[in-house]
């Protein structure tokens, strides 16, 4: 009975997953309060199920317990994130709630699978994250002068990449951490929330040449910081956001282009000076050629995601610890190979659906400054993602970086989750003023019925 459930469970993973995928499209699609209503309940019953058929599995081919009780602690995080933030905060965007905490979910439960020791240090990252960003949308509604600290957060992003270079341990033959009390940080994560604002406050106002040319300078001193740190993907995700957020809010061709062209001579520059560029480059190319050395990764990469086939080998049926530094780099070839490329399709398209949600709020957003901040943290998430799947899938060369919400890494969990939480206070802001307009021409549109309606009973009587 034990192997029937077991070899079942992979099976009910995906159809669940599937399940929810489709929801999430079907929620932005609909416009029905009550529809929605029903489909946000559905989604976090599928999001239980996946969870315990998850678990369940790992419990049952490992005959550990501890699963069930990591099972236990993870659901009651995840249902009481949903109702705590429904319940303080009304307005909220429940599908990238119910999103958030869908990817939260499959992430303890990968990290779990790869190292137990991991997923409990994962999981109290993500409970102090939270009542962190619990209070962002709070402070978003009573904080007014975020507008005017345009070169403060210039000075702070430019102050703490700089301490990083300097101070910051090597990692991997970068800096791009510290340690305080044995706890590790990666400062740039944080300084791209700073980053964003950055930009949004320079150019909400003011897009003038002049005004674009001193950003563009301060923000590639924060880039040229990271270069030299040799955070390279770091590096790349901030020269993208600010390239794409410079484009929205100029509607200037010329800037995208020179952003591309830009973009193309760092990248020549940075193969010229740094040999793990090469390297990396070089497994791209050709991994098969250097299989044993340089192209180890990603062969070992493309062997994970070609043997867990549509429906994948189950969980602890597989051997993703053969992949270095799977917990970051690779995390989503992990998941193909044990929960299967169908649920893998359907973890890239819940992310989509994340930024079609993000970018969708943008385009309703009036103030230019909130409207940009939105912008930006779309691109940056999206495009993070392209970069982690696609250097696992030998799409484009691996760079490092966190997939959001899946990888094991305090720093890039609690700034995504932030960066959620700003979206969701900026989200609330637009739906009060939405309902205020809409009160206002409701009333509006009553008191010209009611005066029409005086007319009338006066011509009557006159009559």
């Amino acid at each position: 009975m034990q192997e029937y459930i077991i070899e079942l469970s992979k099976y009910y993973i995906v159809f669940f997953m599937v399940l929810y995928t489709l929801t999430c499209f079907f929620a932005l699609w609909c416009k029905k309060e009550q529809r929605l209503h029903v489909l946000y309940l559905t989604q976090n019953a599928l999001m239980v199920l996946v969870q315990i058929s998850c678990f369940l599995n790992l419990a049952l081919v490992s005959k550990d317990i501890q699963y069930l009780f990591f099972f236990g602690f993870v659901q009651i995080f995840l249902l009481a994130a949903v109702m705590l933030v429904t319940m303080i905060y009304e307005k909220a965007n429940r599908l990238l709630l119910n999103n958030m905490c869908m990817l939260l979910g499959i992430g303890l439960c990968i990290i779990s699978r790869l190292s137990f020791h991991h997923a409990i240090r994962q999981y109290v990252i993500v409970l102090v994250s939270f009542i962190i960003s619990l209070v962002i949308p709070y402070l978003l509604s009573r904080i007014r002068f975020l507008k005017k600290l345009t070169w403060v957060y210039a000075a702070v992003g430019i102050t703490l990449l700089s301490a990083v270079l300097i101070l910051g341990e090597v990692t991997h033959g970068s800096k791009i951490s510290f340690s305080v009390a044995g706890v590790s940080f990666q400062p740039s994560e944080f300084v791209k929330i700073i980053f964003l604002f950055f930009l949004a406050a320079a150019l909400w106002e003011d897009v003038s040449f002049l005004r674009v040319a001193l950003t563009a300078s301060l923000a590639g001193i924060q880039v040229i910081v990271l270069v030299v740190s040799k955070d390279l993907g770091s590096a790349l995700i901030f020269f993208v956001g600010f390239v794409l957020v410079v484009f929205v809010a100029t509607r200037n061709y010329l800037y995208l282009l020179a952003g591309i062209l830009g973009g193309g001579i760092a990248a020549a520059v940075s193969y010229r000076l740094f040999d793990h560029v090469r390297t990396r480059v070089l497994a791209w190319r050709d991994p098969w050629s250097y299989i044993d050395a340089q192209g180890y990764q990603i062969t070992q990469s493309l062997f994970a995601l070609g043997s867990g086939s549509w429906f994948g080998m189950g969980l602890l049926k597989g051997n993703p610890k053969s992949i270095p530094y799977v917990y970051v780099d690779a995390v989503f070839s992990a998941v193909c190979e044990e929960m299967g490329v169908l649920f893998g399709i359907c973890l890239i398209l819940i992310c989509i659906g994340n930024f079609l949600v993000i970018m969708n709020i943008a385009l309703r957003i009036h103030d230019r400054f909130y409207q940009m901040i939105v912008y930006g943290i779309g691109i940056m998430y999206i495009f993070q993602i392209f970069l982690t799947v696609g250097g696992g899938i030998k799409f484009i060369p691996l760079t490092g970086v966190t997939l959001p919400f899946i990888s094991y890494g305090g720093s890039s969990c609690m700034t995504t989750m932030i960066m959620f939480f700003i979206i969701q206070g900026i989200y609330m802001r637009l739906r009060q003023m939405e309902e205020a307009q809409e009160n206002k021409r409701r009333g509006k549109n009553g008191k010209s019925r009611e005066n029409r309606e005086n007319r009338e009973n006066e011509e009557s009587k006159q009559a």
